[in-house]
């Protein structure tokens, strides 16, 4: 696995191989598939179009209505895609993502019970000061040049009501304060994400969801075009040129409630294994525990409320009287990025130049194309450098190979540096200081792992090198059920810490602010200046729901 075998410092040919399909290699069981959003298992690679819609939520206009009529108006123009697969060959024409804020179910009538049983980051939003600085994007009051200036255009604004402190769950205790909430000039209380064919088709939808939904008071304040573009090799590009979406983590669960070739998975893969508890709230997680979501009460004022049920939301089975609102749903994680492609190509360009003419002798294999290989740590095909100038060769399908570890491969950092994007953003065994530990190590990290759904958006840049001053970057999206162990941990303590790794006061060369990057070589060492290449350009916390939780929703 880890001694896999590797190629040449030249991307490999793969045009004469089988193409891999693109879709996921894991699915959920019929009976659970049914009542979980298709996003969550598919990210729709089939449908390479797309949009995401940011949503204010306006009062009701018609209160005899409910809280929920736009989403049973939503239901009819554009249904939430269930993970079932679809029936035709030809696959889904259409599918279609619905998640919110914590604002947004405020606004949508949850009681102030039910947004207490909610994860203390998705309850507070990431727009706020502690949040922010484990994210590295403010400090001390300042944005940081790792946001856009000015700061975010939009998030949630999560308000958090001191009397939340005094609410407590049926099972636990909920403990949190009263926090400033930082201005944004766009409020977004819940992201709908249409997948389609073709532009415009997108196009279309999107004005027949926005007329259907303005009746409502629901608005769309900020429309993204999403891109994926699948390669042959079965993988998008992101807009600086290289690979994207590899690595994903694949989840197991000992009950059989993940299938892979009809067959159920109840053991972990001995890499990218992670319990479906980490993707899925209701399931155990890494830490054998079943991953907490929040409940609904099952009585109001001492009346029972039918709608729980009529839903088709389970009794909890630790909370009394409560109903689990959590199954099945996920959090997921929103960052637009924009990212500068100009800006890293010539950063890329400038430190060739200043390496060449600092070692003229022992530098001519060092370009910018090679110097941005070490940034991601990959080549621009998504295969892992390894030492002496090598690839790892991609699997038998032309696929880039991900079931890789790092320690006994390349444990000095000699191909994919210790302060790669690549090695930062997932360390596997990395950490480890000794082989015989790689495996605590790797199950450990393994404890942290994220579920991507991200994609790009804006059009590609015609020249690289040059400014075009339009907006294009990468609208990433992540689902995880523990937003501070999974997200936050990987942000704050991988790619932010400045002494990961044996390293000293660097952070992770893409995404972290300008510093300094080492480039490990034998004999020498190369030493680059990065600069700021992606900034913040808004995000939040959301809540997937399940279906029968949409369905709940909508009876509000």
């Amino acid at each position: 696995m880890d001694q896999g075998p590797v190629t040449p410092s030249a991307s490999p040919p793969a045009a004469s191989l089988p193409s891999p399909s693109p879709t996921s290699s894991w699915k959920l069981a019929p009976d659970i598939a049914a009542l979980t959003q298709g996003l969550i298992v598919s990210g729709f690679s089939d449908l390479p179009t797309g949009r995401a819609l940011l949503l204010t939520i306006a009062d009701p206009t018609t209160p005899d209505q409910g809280s929920g009529a736009w989403l049973r108006t939503l239901n009819r123009v554009a249904p939430v895609t269930s993970a079932t697969p679809p029936e035709s060959k030809g696959g889904q024409q259409r599918a279609t993502a619905l998640a919110f804020t914590s604002a947004g179910l405020a606004k949508l009538g949850l009681t102030d019970t039910t947004l207490a049983s909610f994860l203390a980051p998705f309850r507070e939003g990431m727009v706020q000061e502690d949040r922010l600085r484990r994210l590295g994007d403010r400090r001390s009051g300042q944005w940081l040049d790792t946001v856009i200036p000015g700061g975010p255009a939009w998030s949630g604004k999560t308000a958090i009501k001191p009397q939340a402190a005094k609410l407590v769950k049926a099972y636990e205790v909920v403990r949190t304060s009263a926090l400033d909430v930082i201005e944004t000039p766009l409020t977004v209380h819940a992201i709908l994400l249409l997948y389609t064919p073709d532009d415009k088709t997108a196009d279309d939808w999107t004005g027949e969801v926005t007329t259907a939904l303005l009746p409502h008071g629901v608005t769309v304040v900020r429309s993204l075009g999403l891109d994926l573009s699948v390669e042959k090799a079965g993988y998008s590009r992101e807009h600086f040129g290289f690979a994207d979406g590899l690595s994903q983590p694949t989840p197991y669960d000992v009950h059989g409630a993940v299938l892979q070739n009809g067959t159920a998975v109840v053991t972990p893969d001995p890499v990218q294994g992670v319990p479906l508890g980490e993707v899925m709230l209701g399931y155990l997680n890494g830490h054998q525990e079943v991953a907490p979501g929040p409940v609904v009460p099952g009585d109001l004022a001492g009346n029972p409320d039918p709608r729980p049920a009529d839903a088709g939301l389970l009794p909890h089975p630790q909370a009394q009287g409560f109903y689990d609102f959590g199954q099945n749903g996920s959090y997921m994680v929103v960052r637009e990025l924009r990212q500068d492609v100009a800006a890293f190509w010539q950063s890329m360009d400038e430190n060739a130049a200043a390496i060449s003419k600092a070692d003229p002798a022992n530098s001519e294999h060092i370009t910018a194309d090679w110097l941005a290989e070490r940034v991601f740590g990959r080549n621009k095909d998504g295969n892992l450098l390894c030492p002496g100038g090598q690839y790892m060769a991609p699997d038998p399908l032309g696929a880039p190979a991900t079931d890789f570890l790092f320690l006994a491969r390349d444990g000095q950092g000699l191909g994919c540096p210790l302060g790669a994007h690549l090695r930062r953003a997932n360390p596997r065994d990395t950490l480890a200081p000794s082989l015989d530990q790689g495996p605590t190590l790797l199950a450990a990290a393994n404890n942290h792992r994220i579920l991507r759904r991200g994609r790009k958006y804006g059009p590609k840049i015609a020249d690289p090198r040059k400014d075009d001053r339009v907006d294009r970057g990468l609208l990433f999206m992540a689902l995880n059920t523990d937003i501070a162990r999974q997200f936050e941990f990987v942000q704050q303590t991988w790619l932010l810490n400045a002494n990961f790794a044996t390293l000293y006061q660097e952070v992770d060369p893409l995404v972290g602010p300008a510093g300094r990057m080492t480039v490990p070589e034998d004999p020498l060492r190369r030493t680059l200046q990065v600069k700021t290449f992606i900034k913040l350009a808004g995000g939040d916390y959301f809540f997937l729901p399940s279906l029968p939780a949409l369905r709940y929703l909508a009876l509000l």
